[in-house]
């Protein structure tokens, strides 16, 4: 049998399990909550209008509640951002996972895009803000650029994708985006993270968090390969 360096929990709680398909049954969000469970993963980062739901399905377990603002394509305005916010939390997410407005990063339009990422800090009340940039339609300097605005925007991770892009989670662009950040702040993987290898070696980049569709089969990949 082969050795990881990581135990078969610290893998589960780099996974934030996606329930965010727009086909999904609320019978699958349902499914995918109890899964979630049983493999202790961190979160599950699920569609605004399923946060109660999901809150009541994992209530009691070590399973957070994480949803997404401006998702996908980022361009809803600050205030139905910041609204958003804080409707999730209310319902009982307690991790954000913003869209920036991928159309003023690509203008310049810098200010507003760190302002509108602390407007929707203050609104997640202390929760901690995932900034989603959306690499596939940034530079290797915007995507550097918006990894600082984040940081002085008060936001705890910069992710990489939305999974609803022409491209996702690419290795050189999460090891660029953990060496433009600070040690407080965290980088989460996104999109297209499909197996145990692709995860570990983004663990091995420094991400701290991976958002997987593909969670139970990953996982049990580990305790086939490295047991339990």
């Amino acid at each position: 049998m082969e050795t990881s360096k990581y135990t078969l929990a610290q893998v589960a709680k780099t996974i934030d399990s996606a329930l965010l398909k727009p086909e999904m049954t609320i019978a699958e969000v349902i499914a995918g909550c109890e899964m979630a469970k049983k493999y202790h993963v961190a979160s599950i980062c699920c569609r605004p209008a399923d946060v109660a739901l999901v809150a009541e399905q994992l209530k009691g377990s070590d399973v957070l509640v994480g949803t997404v603002v401006g998702f996908p394509h980022g361009s809803s305005s600050t205030k139905v951002k910041v609204f958003e916010t804080a409707l999730a939390v209310e319902e009982g997410a307690v991790e954000i996972d913003m869209v920036i407005n991928i159309g003023y990063m690509k203008s310049g339009m810098y200010d507003e895009v760190r302002d509108e990422i602390a407007a929707v800090v203050k609104a997640a009340a202390g929760n901690p803000v995932k900034v989603i940039l959306e690499n596939a339609y940034l530079t290797k300097e915007e995507i550097v650029k918006a990894c600082h605005l984040s940081e002085e925007a008060g936001a705890h991770y910069v992710k990489t994708s939305t999974g609803f892009a022409p491209t996702g989670a690419l290795l050189e662009d999460v090891k660029l985006m953990r060496a433009s950040v600070s040690p407080k702040m965290k980088v989460k993987s996104a999109g297209g993270v499909k197996n145990l290898d692709m995860l570990l070696e983004f663990m091995d980049a420094g991400v701290d968090r991976s958002g997987a569709s593909a969670t139970a089969a990953m996982l049990d990949e580990y305790i086939a390969r490295f047991g339990a």
